[in-house]
């Protein structure tokens, strides 16, 4: 198996790291787009006559969500041969693309991001409390250092559960308890992949640098997830892997 050390690290420890996973035009598109969806989520705020609108807060850190239904050419990363392997190494021979998202933190005071668990949100948000563990694909844009707030991880809490969250009034984040103590900081290079569990207990610093830290997320499930009572499509469900053969392609 190509990535049979980031199969045993992502089963044990609930992570796992793809160093260079993108390069040259590929890195150069998920960048490329990144400035236009800050702007649209400015331009939110100013319609709306706020500074907030959910975990976003202007001028200090961005999430901008759904950007492929906006921009259809982020498909040649989440339908990419890269993208294919990381599920297979990770989740298995089922993958659907989910969700996608850039997240960006503004210089010089980009605010932390609480520790949490990414299904810990789906839960607090209305979808089900049964859903099965997903997969999270961090993608930094840029080196990815302690320095600019990179993403902190929980090793093996990911076979925990959906631990309880608690809604911070001041940043409206959802936040769990954690003993940092426990937890590592992963450092890698623009271009890489830190695939992680959706149970994976982790968090993100502040960027206390000169120079935004840009990174796009990217979310593949095992099964269509579906909101509770109503039965309908949550997100997205468009297949990846079927069989371990990649069936959808950017």
């Amino acid at each position: 198996m190509r990535f049979a050390r980031q199969a045993t690290q992502f089963a044990e420890q609930g992570y796992a790291v793809f160093e260079h996973a993108f390069a040259g035009e590929h890195l150069d598109l998920l960048r490329s787009q990144c400035d236009a969806f800050v702007a649209r989520e400015n331009a939110r705020m100013d319609a709306a006559g706020v500074d907030a609108l959910g975990i976003s807060h202007r001028g200090k850190r961005y999430f901008a969500s759904e950007c492929q239904r906006e921009q259809p050419a982020l498909r040649k990363i989440l339908f990419s041969p890269v993208m294919a392997e990381v599920c297979r190494t990770t989740i298995g021979d089922i993958a659907y693309f989910f969700f996608d998202q850039y997240v960006v933190k503004a210089p010089e005071g980009g605010l932390p991001f609480s520790w949490h668990q990414d299904s810990g949100y789906v839960v607090a948000n209305g979808g089900p409390l049964d859903h099965a563990p997903y997969l999270t694909c961090w993608c930094p844009l840029d080196d990815a250092t302690v320095e600019n707030g990179t993403v902190r991880l929980v090793p093996g809490s990911h076979l925990n559960g959906i631990v309880d969250h608690a809604r911070r009034a001041d940043s409206n984040d959802l936040a769990a308890e954690v003993d940092e103590a426990e937890s590592v900081a992963i450092e890698v290079p623009a271009g890489s992949i830190v695939a992680f569990s959706s149970r994976a207990l982790h968090a993100t610093g502040a960027n206390r640098t000169d120079r935004p830290r840009r990174v796009y997320l990217a979310q593949y499930t095992v099964e269509a997830m579906l909101n509770p009572g109503t039965r309908q499509l949550r997100r997205n469900a468009i297949p990846l892997l079927q069989g371990g053969r990649q069936v959808t392609f950017g």
